[in-house]
């Protein structure tokens, strides 16, 4: 049997997409695994399925390349906006629904997709670092220099750390130079650093946010796979009306043969 699929990324955080519309698609967690393995199959740091929605456009169904279904991610649902639009599904805005809940999203010019996200209400602070669940958990912890950290050592010490049982966390660190915010992110599901996430730059620019560092509700996230905005609305430590924004490339289509 032959699947046809889409390969998409956010700022360098990558997925494999499938229509799930057109098709009843039904993948075990060990065929998601292979898929997204980076040397027998596609390579991927997730992969969506876009399902029919009752009531809103589309449904978003995600799974981290672990194979087991995932929390809400940013930017897959930045990337699953545009191939909904290329799809024919939606024109240049539309309401979906995840995992988290209902997300609103816009097609912007020059590839760039803007994400509505669910708000946030609690931040929980540590004397290593900030908690905050973006539709996903994030640890988050400022270092001196974010070029210097092995993000995937550092990472493992708090991605099964205690506090966070029992799903763990995903764990940001992040660096702040002449006014620029820099961020790395260890995803769980992944087990690794992957060149940008989506969650974990909001769940970033919520802690600059929260903690005063910058004078802006306007934060632009530095990652190694590009740059990400996080804009929101503060109301006394918790936050509304959160965006993501960034770019989006489709990079080829293909067929997996199953």
């Amino acid at each position: 049997m032959k699947l046809k699929f889409n390969k998409y990324h956010g700022a360098g955080n990558d997925f494999i997409i499938i229509d799930g519309v057109s098709n009843r698609i039904n993948l075990t967690t060990q065929r998601i695994k292979e898929m997204c393995d980076r040397h027998l199959g596609i390579g991927a740091d997730g992969l969506m399925i876009i399902e029919q929605s009752d009531d809103f456009d589309f449904s978003m169904v995600y799974y981290n390349s672990d194979g087991n279904e995932g929390s809400m991610c940013g930017n897959g649902g930045r990337c699953i906006v545009d191939f909904a639009g290329k799809m024919g599904m939606i024109s240049t805005t539309t309401t979906f629904e995840a995992i988290d809940g209902i997300h609103e999203a816009e097609i912007l010019e020059n590839g760039l997709i803007k994400l509505k996200m669910r708000d946030v209400a609690t931040v929980k602070n540590y004397e290593d670092g900030t908690f905050i669940d973006t539709g996903s958990p994030h640890f988050v912890k400022r270092v001196p220099d974010i070029s210097t950290v092995d993000v995937d050592i550092e990472g493992k010490k708090y991605r099964y750390d205690t506090r966070f049982l029992p799903d763990g966390t995903n764990v940001n660190f992040y660096s702040i130079n002449n006014n620029e915010v820099f961020a790395r992110t260890f995803e769980r599901g992944v087990e690794t650093e992957t060149l940008s996430c989506g969650t974990g730059a909001v769940a970033v620019g919520l802690v600059v946010i929260y903690k005063n560092l910058l004078d802006t509700t306007k934060i632009l996230i530095n990652t190694l796979g590009g740059k990400l905005q996080v804009e929101c609305e503060n109301h006394n430590q918790s936050y509304t009306n959160i965006y993501l924004t960034g770019p989006v490339v489709k990079v080829f289509d293909g067929v997996y043969c199953l």
